[in-house]
């Protein structure tokens, strides 16, 4: 039983060499492959060296290019040219994460939205999907999104943890879901476990959004309370309780819409 992690961010400082242990216990636990998240250019292209260094069969390892909505005050027109470089590269599978967040606002709504726009126009023209992050914002990125929806391969909104509007107005316009721990969360994620059952196979994928999102379920508990890719079966599991489907199921179509979604490579046995 293979799982594909969509969401990891292995740049972060928490997992600072101690990558290859993390990946190590990731494939331990069945993540036979990992999508690098990349949040501005600086980790983009820390998370594309990963995946280079750390991966020598080029079968297990990718990431995404592109500037998170708290980062988008820092665009300029250069970020544009070096996520172009970066996107062309092999191991670079969707432009992201990028998106909008009403919640913090650490950039300005305006600059958010202008960087989402730069982003998308830069999706449609290399034929990438996008790795889309969103919160309290999901009206305005629809709007946005309505613009180039019909000029995209696929967009999945990452960690989704909103309310049935949304997620009902997001299928609508064929996208994708990524589900998280937060599914585990019985403080603030219990609206998501009728919610899960609604998203239909071939629309659904998995992931840790580690070092973030620490499924509450899992026992035992790490005593460093950080999240791994290792601990992906646990979103698995619950993602399985409340689609009432076995967890051989669910990782088996979650896998397979994550491979065709980000046209990753099916893994031989000398890459295991």
């Amino acid at each position: 039983m293979h799982l594909i992690d969509i969401g990891v961010n292995l740049t972060n400082p928490s997992f600072a060499s101690k990558e290859q242990e993390v990946l190590d216990r990731a494939y331990g636990a069945g993540v036979a492959q990992l999508i690098l998240t990349g949040t501005n250019v600086d980790s983009s292209e820390q998370a594309l060296q990963m995946c280079h260094q750390l991966d020598q069969s080029a079968q297990r390892l990718f990431s995404t290019a592109g500037v998170h909505p708290h980062s988008a005050s820092d665009w300029t027109a250069q970020t544009e040219q070096q996520l172009q470089a970066l996107l062309k590269e092999p191991s670079v599978v969707a432009v992201g994460e990028c998106g909008l967040d009403f919640n913090r606002d650490f950039s300005p709504r305006p600059q958010q939205e202008q960087v989402l726009h730069a982003q998308l126009a830069l999706a449609a023209t290399l034929n990438l999907p996008v790795f889309l992050h969103e919160r309290e914002a999901d009206e305005r990125l629809l709007a946005i999104l309505r613009e180039y929806r019909d000029h995209l391969p696929g967009a999945v909104i990452h960690c989704f943890t909103g309310e049935k509007r949304a997620l009902f107005s997001y299928l609508d316009m064929d996208l994708h879901i990524g589900i998280t721990g937060w599914i585990c969360d019985e403080r603030r994620g219990t609206h998501l476990h009728p919610l899960v059952r609604e998203i239909p196979s071939g629309r659904l994928m998995l992931e840790s959004d580690a070092p973030w999102l620490l499924p509450r379920s899992l026992r035992p508990k790490p005593k460093n309370g950080r999240n791994e890719p290792a601990y992906l079966p646990e979103v698995l599991r619950e993602v399985a309780l409340h689609r009432g489907e076995t967890p051989e199921d669910v990782a088996a179509h979650t896998t397979a819409c994550a491979r065709a979604f980000f046209s990753l490579p099916m893994l031989n046995e000398s890459a295991l």
